[in-house]
């Protein structure tokens, strides 16, 4: 018996050891994810891994069903042949670029002007009153804001860049075959990598019933609420799908639809683009809870403590510690779940 019982004393030291060490390399990689904004890399990761295994391992697909390495292509190449239909379609974007931005800026001007009209005398006198001026004073601002449109646009850039590197990578995960027996701390990577894209999917579940959810509210606003005031906001039925395609984005694509429907709002009238925004701040506090609700349904977690991490999240990294915090708590609820500890 103590013959046989020595060598598990080792065995067992050894994987405690090694199952410790991706557990830290797992917290490192994420640590690194929020201090230097690199969670769209991350997220694309998850993403590719996820589309080239589904296509390599559905059953619907039948004898057309792609090898692991073929889907894997497919990922890596079917988001760069789309970006080329679009850059195809530049040319006449930006041809057309000149008169749009005329058309913008008198729109703007003439909404500026009616705000003018109905704000206090006071407040109004810090506007143009005339349409030129409007315009000249729009454009001065543009102009001034050009810099900080740039930076912006560099910094949408480079997030695209790594979410496509991420999204290679991810791809390139399934297509490379893997070894057929693994060092230990490999195995234990791939362990946690498994849990962790097991944790993605579900949150990516639960995010589409968030999108659904806010889009047939921003629905019963634009198409029920404002009609009983005989307002009707343009491109309405575009807002909706917009609502719908960028909330499944966690959090930012609820900034930008925010923004894109608040400005609608004001393209009609200032008190109907104030509504806009204050029907859009009381979804965004709303949404703390449908995403709680929703996600810990999804992951077996309480409201309160998906709540919890994600308030803690925001304060500590800001919009990108919000957007974590779900998946990187149901990692965590998920890697105790599988060592009995909750």
């Amino acid at each position: 018996m103590n013959s046989k019982s020595h060598p598990s004393g080792p065995v067992a030291a050894l994987s405690r050891y090694v199952a410790a060490s991706s557990f830290v390399l797992v917290g490192l990689i994420c640590l690194t994810v929020l201090v230097y904004a690199m969670l769209p890399g991350l997220l694309a990761v998850c993403l590719g891994f996820m589309v080239a295994q589904a296509l390599s391992t559905s059953q619907r697909l039948g004898r057309w069903r792609p090898s692991p390495f073929v889907a894997a292509g497919w990922v890596i190449v079917v988001p760069l042949l789309l970006f080329a239909v679009v850059l195809s379609n530049a040319k006449g974007m930006v041809i057309g670029a000149g008169g749009q931005y005329a058309a913008l800026l008198h729109h703007l001007a003439g909404t500026v002007l009616e705000i003018r009209q109905k704000l206090p005398p006071d407040l109004a006198a810090h506007l143009p009153d005339g349409l030129a001026a409007a315009q000249a004073w729009l454009a001065a601002y543009l102009q001034s804001q050009a810099r900080a449109i740039t930076g912006f646009g560099s910094a949408g850039l480079q997030g695209l860049l790594l979410a496509y590197v991420g999204l290679v990578i991810g791809a390139l995960i399934v297509g490379t075959p893997g070894v057929p027996h693994p060092a230990p701390l490999r195995a234990a990577a791939r362990t946690r990598a498994r849990h962790f894209i097991g944790a993605f999917r579900q949150i990516v579940v639960a995010q589409f019933w968030i999108a659904s959810f806010n889009a047939v509210c921003t629905a019963l606003f634009l198409f029920g609420a404002l009609p009983l005031f005989e307002v009707h906001v343009p491109y309405s039925g575009m807002l909706v799908a917009l609502t719908f395609f960028a909330g499944l984005v966690p959090i930012v694509g609820n900034l930008l639809c925010n923004g894109v429907l608040t400005l609608a709002g004001m393209s009609v009238a200032p008190m109907v683009g104030l509504a806009c925004l204050m029907f859009l701040i009381a979804i965004h506090k709303f949404e703390y809870v449908i995403n709680a609700k929703v996600v810990g349904k999804r992951t077996g977690t309480t409201a309160w403590e998906l709540l919890t991490v994600m308030f803690v999240g925001e304060a500590i990294f800001g919009v990108v510690g919000l957007v974590a915090a779900p998946l990187y708590y149901a990692y965590i609820k998920r890697e105790l779940l599988e060592v009995g500890l909750v």
